[in-house]
């Protein structure tokens, strides 16, 4: 099994040109760096896959105990009444996974400036079956739980893990067009957002109002890095860590502020293309002139050419793209399988007949296998119906389908919310059991529904 790890991930981000559009030619660099996302998200999928079935069986084997008990040792981080002491499984599920949402948020801003969020019609369809994958799986889950204590989970079949979709998208179903690919992400970052708001409104604790008004207080200390043009990215990094303590004492669950962060990076280059091409080339002209004098180390004018252009190389990308080119395989390879290492433990024995068919399995299995498909089919086909957007080209209904079913794999984001949902372990063992249910089934009918989707496409 090959991992596809591009060797330069790097998005070039074009938003401060006036009148940007992706159909001008410049269109090809922004499908090149979706390529090159796609490609890491693959990878980080088929990693996600590895660590979660190492997780079952540490979880079913002879030292399941102490695999266990490792996510229960207290972590202590700080010094005296400024320490925060917190179980290793609350140190990944509330710090590191504040990290993935901050690159989430990233995404969700890059994609509402350049990609396919960009303009009220592009994001017609994928707004719509994103909002369908969230409404309909939610009805199911309360359709099996309504008036019990468990009705609180009805979040946890709304979310769509990306990594574990695109990563069965690009393993079994290698022809599909890319307009395919960049719809299945549009998706599930609109679904991200969705499933930020839920948690922000919904999975929220009593509310400190001391900690919520210095929150704020950092909030306006950015929105004034930002609006001063700081494109440093270490003032942020800093008020960012302040923000995420704050957030963490309010009661609102720390994972917000990682995207309430990222809304704030710059996302505007301090020197754009034609002047980059033109300093760049009088820089390595300065270099060349200079080279005459042959030696083990470069000339003091090559020396003073070459941080010149290091100073200009990084004025030409925009902070935002900076960031998210350096964290996203930290978060892809490392933050994500950590995460479902330490979550998607469950023992064989919860597998029983009472598990498998209480309310809360029920409600979260059939709300990903059905719920989620039926939801983002049905709104994607009325959108179109209803002339708000189209399908991407060469894209057939029966790939959306499979696009839809693939949906239904909800682990990370699932996994994440049921740990928010349910404080009662029997309610959260019931919620993974649906949970991996649920996504196994998911994966499997949306990779047949595009392998058959492919085959019509061809003939």
């Amino acid at each position: 099994m090959v991992l596809l790890i591009p060797r330069d991930f790097h998005h070039s981000i074009m938003i401060d040109q006036p009148g940007y559009d992706v159909e001008s030619s410049q269109a090809p660099t922004l499908f090149r760096t979706f390529a090159q996302f796609f490609r890491l998200e693959a990878a980080g999928g088929v990693l996600l896959l590895v660590v979660s079935a190492a997780a079952l069986i540490l979880a079913n084997s002879p030292v399941a105990e102490g695999y266990f008990e490792l996510w229960r040792t207290s972590i202590s981080v700080g010094v005296g009444q400024w320490g925060l002491t917190k179980p290793a499984l609350l140190w990944v599920n509330d710090g590191l996974m504040a990290l993935f949402f901050f690159v989430v948020g990233l995404e969700i801003k890059r994609e509402l400036l350049i990609g396919e969020l960009s303009s009220p019609r592009k994001a017609a369809v994928p707004v719509a079956a994103a909002l369908g994958g969230m409404l309909l799986p939610a009805i199911v889950f309360v359709a099996f739980n309504a008036g019990r204590e468990s009705a609180s989970g009805w979040g946890i079949p709304m979310a769509t893990d990306i990594a574990f979709a695109l990563g069965l998208l690009a393993l079994f179903a290698r022809g599909a067009p890319l307009g395919l690919k960049v719809f299945l992400t549009a998706v599930a970052i609109i679904d991200d957002i969705g499933a930020v708001a839920v948690i922000a409104l919904f999975y929220t604790a009593k509310v400190d109002l001391t900690a919520l008004a210095v929150a704020l207080g950092v909030l306006l200390a950015l929105f004034g890095l930002n609006r001063a043009k700081v494109r440093s990215t270490l003032p942020y990094v800093l008020l960012g860590l302040v923000l995420w303590v704050a957030v963490l004492k309010s009661g609102v669950h720390a994972t917000v502020a990682g995207v309430i962060l990222a809304f704030f990076i710059p996302a505007r280059r301090a020197v754009d293309e034609q002047t980059f091409l033109e300093k760049a080339r009088s820089f390595l002209d300065a270099f060349a002139q200079d080279g005459a004098h042959p030696g083990p180390l470069p000339t003091a004018k090559q020396r003073a050419a070459i941080y010149s252009l290091e100073r200009l190389s990084h004025q030409a990308e925009a902070p935002l793209a900076r960031l998210e080119h350096r964290l996203h395989p930290w978060v892809a390879f490392l933050i994500v399988p950590l995460f479902a290492f330490s979550n998607a433990g469950v023992a064989i024995q919860a597998f029983s007949s009472d598990l498998m068919f209480n309310p809360v399995t029920v409600g979260v299995s059939l709300g990903l296998l059905l719920g989620k498909p039926a939801g983002v089919l049905l709104f994607t086909w009325g959108a179109v119906r209803f002339g708000l957007g189209d399908l991407p080209g060469n894209v057939t209904w029966t790939e959306v389908a499979g696009i839809a079913a693939l949906c239904g794999m909800g682990f990370t984001m699932s996994l994440f919310i049921g740990g928010l949902a349910f404080d009662a372990p029997g309610f959260l063992e019931q919620a993974k059991v649906g949970i991996l249910i649920g996504s196994a089934l998911s994966a499997f009918v949306g990779v047949t529904l595009l392998r058959v989707g492919r085959r019509k496409a061809r003939t």
